[in-house]
C-alpha cells in the first residue's frame, strides 16, 4: 500500500510550509506514528508523523524547500509497489522552482532563531588579505536578480550577519540552504563579527538613530490574527478576584507528597479547574463558524507559551478527563517542546479554549485577546498576599485575579458570569475538583 506524505495545514490561514529536515533517508523502514520530518510554519516548527508503514521510498521535496499545503512531499510504500508516477514530482506537484522561491531580501524572516550547531570546532580567523566575500563563489540568482535561498537560510544569515551573496548554495538547483549558511559562519567568523559591529555602532551624540526591524513570519501572523480578532470579534470582559489561600495550602501538601515525582504549579491547577468549568459550561468550549457554532465534546485547554518572537498555545488534549499530576506532566512537556519547536500537529491546533497566565511575571491582571475561532480565553494574574475584609475583620489572604474575555456573538454576559462563578467555586474549594 502506498502512503502519500503531504504538507499538512496547521491552521486555517497556513498556505505553505518549509521542510527543515527529513528524519528518514530513502530506503529506511518506517513504522506508523514514527517521526519522519520536521517542518517550519509561520508559528512554529512541527514534527510530522507517518500515517502508514513501509519503506521510505522517495523524498519528492528536499530539505529547505518551501511548498504549498496539500503538496505531496514524500512516498512511503512497500518495496514492490510501483511509484513511477512520483518520480517527476508526484500526483500533486509543487509549483515551479520560481514560484517556490522565498520572498525578496526585504521580506520578513521566518519565526524563531535557529539553534547554533552543536560541537562546531573554532576556526582561526582568515588572513586580512583575503575576506570570505572575496573567496566565496557567487550565490545563485533567479532571472529577476533575487537570490535563491530557503527561509531557514535567510533567517540564519540575518541572525549571524552573513551576506547571502557570498554564500555558495548546495541545495536543489544551487539554492542556499541551512548547511550552507552554517558553513559560511564557521569559515568566516570575522565577517559575521564585523557585520554585527557595523549594525550596532553608536550614533553621534544628539542624533536619533532609527533601526528598522523586519517582521518575522510569526510576528506577522500574530499581528494579523490579533488585529482581525479585535476588529471582528465583539469582546466582552468579566473579572473576579479569587481567594487561593486554601488551594495554596493544598498545593504545598501535594508537592510534599509527590517528592521527586514532580511539582504541581498554580497554573496546572488553573488548567484543571478551567477544564472542569468548561464541562459545566459547554458554550465556551466552542468555535464560532459565522452561520453556526461548533460545540466540542472534548475539552482541550491551550496554554499560552512565550517564545523569543511571539507565542503559541499548545493544547493538553482531553484535559477534563485527566488528573492533576498528568495535566502537570503534559503541560510542562508541551511547553518545553513548543520552545524547542517539536510540537505534534494536534497539540498545535487542537485547543478549544486558551489560558494565558502572566502570574510568573508578577503581573496582577491580563485581558487577553480571543484566538479565533475560539469563543473565549481566560487571563490569569499572580497570586499575592492581599488584605481583605472577612466577617468585618481585615485579614491577609492569597488572592488571584482572573479575567474572562468572551465572544458576544456566541455567549452573553450572564453566561460569562456563571462561568466565573463555577471557576471560583472550584478554586476556592479545591476539594470539589476531586468529585
Amino acid at each position: 500500500m502506498i502512503t502519500e506524505v503531504v504538507m499538512p495545514q496547521m491552521g486555517a490561514d497556513m498556505k505553505e510550509g518549509t521542510i527543515i529536515n527529513w528524519r528518514k533517508a530513502e530506503g529506511d523502514e518506517v513504522n506508523r506514528g514514527e517521526i519522519i520530518a520536521e517542518i517550519e510554519t509561520d508559528k512554529a516548527n512541527i514534527e510530522i508523523e507517518a500515517f502508514g508503514a513501509g519503506v521510505f521510498r522517495k523524498a519528492i521535496h528536499k530539505d529547505g524547500e518551501t511548498v504549498p499545503v496539500g503538496t505531496i512531499i514524500a512516498v512511503i510504500a512497500a518495496p514492490s509497489d510501483d511509484i513511477a508516477k512520483y518520480e517527476g514530482g508526484g500526483a500533486a506537484p509543487a509549483p515551479a522552482a520560481e514560484a517556490q522561491a522565498p520572498a525578496p531580501e526585504s521580506a520578513p524572516a521566518p519565526s524563531a532563531p535557529a539553534p547554533e550547531p552543536v560541537g562546531a570546532a573554532p576556526v582561526p580567523s582568515a588572513p586580512p588579505a583575503t575576506t570570505a566575500a572575496q573567496a566565496a563563489p557567487a550565490a545563485p540568482a533567479r532571472a529577476d536578480g533575487r537570490l535563491r535561498a530557503s527561509p531557514v537560510a535567510r533567517r540564519m544569515a540575518e541572525e549571524f550577519g552573513i551576506d547571502l551573496a557570498t554564500v555558495n548554495g548546495t541545495g536543489p538547483d544551487g539554492r542556499i540552504v541551512r548547511r550552507d549558511v552554517e558553513a559560511a559562519r564557521t569559515a568566516a567568523p570575522a565577517q559575521a563579527a564585523t557585520a554585527t559591529a557595523t549594525m550596532t555602532r553608536a550614533a553621534p551624540a544628539g542624533v536619533d538613530e532609527i533601526e528598522n526591524i523586519p517582521l518575522s513570519r510569526m510576528r506577522q501572523t500574530i499581528a494579523r490574527r490579533t488585529q482581525e480578532s479585535k476588529q471582528n470579534v465583539p469582546h466582552y470582559y468579566l473579572g473576579a478576584d479569587i481567594d487561593m489561600t486554601e488551594l495554596m495550602a493544598l498545593r504545598s501538601s501535594v508537592n510534599k507528597a509527590l517528592g521527586d515525582r514532580g511539582r504541581i504549579s498554580v497554573n496546572d491547577i488553573v488548567i484543571l479547574a478551567t477544564a472542569r468549568t468548561l464541562v459545566q459550561h459547554p458554550k465556551f468550549n466552542a468555535f464560532w463558524a459565522e452561520d453556526h457554532i461548533e460545540r466540542h465534546s472534548q475539552v482541550n485547554v491551550g496554554i499560552a507559551v512565550a517564545l523569543d518572537d511571539g507565542l503559541v498555545a499548545p493544547a493538553v488534549i482531553d484535559t477534563a478527563n485527566k488528573g492533576l499530576e498528568q495535566i502537570s506532566i503534559e503541560a510542562r512537556d508541551v511547553a518545553q517542546r513548543a520552545r524547542s519547536g517539536s510540537l505534534k500537529p494536534e497539540e498545535y491546533t487542537a485547543a478549544t479554549f486558551n489560558v494565558s497566565n502572566v502570574g510568573g511575571f508578577g503581573i496582577d491582571t491580563i485581558s487577553a485577546i480571543i484566538t479565533q475561532p475560539q469563543v473565549g480565553v481566560l487571563g490569569v494574574g499572580a497570586v499575592k498576599e492581599t488584605p481583605v475584609i472577612r466577617d468585618g475583620q481585615v485579614v491577609v489572604r492569597q488572592m488571584m485575579n482572573v479575567i474572562l474575555s468572551a465572544d458576544h456573538r456566541a455567549t452573553d454576559g450572564a453566561d460569562g458570569a456563571r462561568f466565573l462563578q463555577t471557576l471560583r467555586q472550584l478554586l476556592e474549594s479545591p476539594g470539589m475538583m476531586l468529585l
